[in-house]
């Protein structure tokens, strides 16, 4: 819980990898130490790491660049939360006046898996497992911006396309937020 963050698992997770990586500063010795102290698999932080590293390798073999931002800027988490978003748009959840959550196209009714670190009903969710037992959850969730759907991804958030309800609506209105601000600035 040292490194929750209160927009959701992605960020905690990150927050907790930034630590990993401070404590990879001061050798193998202080890696060990932390993670057991912090209850964290250091065989599995090691292998994220990994992935990391072969990732910018392959931005920078691209000549892709590598466009990074220091963690203590305040657009930080949100730029973070906008490139989840850009990516995973597909596994968004809408928070229902029924106090469940909808899937956002396939319409299955879902919760928070109760070991999300989000303690709130946000009205919009990214999440990247959908977990069946009892009921459904839906794990590894993140909080997200409504008017970022529309922007992000606007060809899969076609109202035309979209299954009528309380989810088609809220974003009905986010295009017409957005369309008003569009307006304003011509």
């Amino acid at each position: 819980m040292q490194f929750a963050h209160s927009d959701g698992d992605h960020l905690t997770l990150l927050n907790a990898y930034h630590a990993y990586k401070h404590a990879e500063t001061k050798g193998e010795a202080e890696i060990k130490k932390w993670a057991w102290d912090n209850f964290i698999d250091e065989r599995s932080i090691k292998s994220a790491d990994n992935v990391r590293k072969q990732l910018e390798g392959l931005l920078v073999k691209s000549r892709l660049p590598i466009v990074a931002q220091e963690f203590t800027s305040k657009d930080y988490y949100r730029n973070i939360k906008r490139a989840l978003l850009a990516g995973f748009f597909m596994t968004v959840a809408h928070f229902q006046k029924d106090g469940h959550y909808l899937t956002v196209k396939d319409r299955q009714v879902v919760d928070l898996h109760p070991s999300t670190v989000i303690d709130y009903k946000p009205e919009w969710v990214l999440y990247h497992e959908f977990v069946m037992t009892s009921k459904n959850f839906i794990r590894t969730t993140t909080v997200v911006q409504g008017d970022w759907l529309v922007e992000l991804a606007p060809h899969y958030f076609d109202l035309e396309n979209f299954p009528k309800g309380e989810t088609a609506k809220a974003l009905e209105k986010l295009y017409q937020n957005r369309a008003a601000a569009e307006g304003k600035k011509k």
